[in-house]
């Protein structure tokens, strides 16, 4: 059980080793994204630039059509606006190309970053493929003493310990140290503790349901020594 939830965990750890690189990988598509539009953006203005100056030199060339001084005053004035809406269109391009110039920049140390980032995680995923393997082979290894020791065991007994271990999803055994349950860290009662001891049968936990046995040797009865009565020994052992 132990191998088997050590294997169902690899995938997890190999999602929380490659969410560096999927941070930047987002980072970097982002920020190319943003860089292209940025690109367009410019040669958007860059067009809007280029057909204002087509314009400009149209009006110009009506200068020398100009009969009257109000007429030239117009002129000048039109121009005059002419060039402050040039110079509006030359701000946005600057813009852009600033904007460009950093989001580019960006790219480049996401792309170093990632790099570095990939390298890394193919180094934990080799190395998770590897703990992998070898949990796989060593639980090909206890599943086949499993079987063996399993074959050896009287199949009523094996039948109980199946339907608990069935039952609990977890551990189906436990120790009884120090008149404690190590399963569910109960104290037992002391009839039951002997009864263990004894290992004459098959007895389970009160609380947790686990079946129980006994830290050591199984204690068994001896003849009584002369002079000693039974009420002097303790309950759970024997002479």
């Amino acid at each position: 059980m132990e191998i088997s939830d050590a294997r169902r965990k690899i995938p997890d750890l190999l999602h929380t080793a490659e969410a560096p690189l999927r941070d930047t990988l987002r980072i970097l598509n982002e920020t190319k994204t943003a860089a292209e539009a940025a690109i367009k953006e410019r040669r958007s203005h860059e067009k809007d630039l280029e057909a204002h100056e087509a314009q400009t030199e149209k009006m110009k060339s009506h200068a020398a059509s100009l009969k009257t001084n109000k007429e030239y005053q117009a002129h000048l004035f039109e121009l005059d606006l002419a060039n402050k809406k040039r110079g509006d269109f030359e701000e946005k391009i600057l813009v852009c190309m600033d904007k460009i110039d950093q989001l580019q920049r960006t790219v480049k140390e996401a792309e170093g970053k990632k790099k570095a980032l990939e390298a890394a995680f193919e180094q934990e995923k080799k190395a998770l493929d590897e703990q992998d393997r070898t949990l796989a082979a060593e639980l090909s290894q206890v599943e086949a003493h499993y079987r063996e020791a399993a074959a050896r065991v009287e199949k009523g007994l094996l039948d109980r310990y199946t339907q608990i271990k069935a039952s609990r999803k977890d551990q189906p055994l436990a120790a009884v140290r120090d008149g404690i349950c190590t399963g569910c860290r109960l104290q037992i009662p002391p009839q039951l503790i002997a009864q263990v001891k004894r290992s004459d049968d098959l007895h389970v936990c009160p609380y947790c349901r686990r079946m129980l046995y006994w830290e050591g040797e199984p204690v068994t009865e001896a003849p009584a020594v002369s002079g000693t009565k039974p009420s002097d020994l303790e309950v759970g052992e024997s002479v």
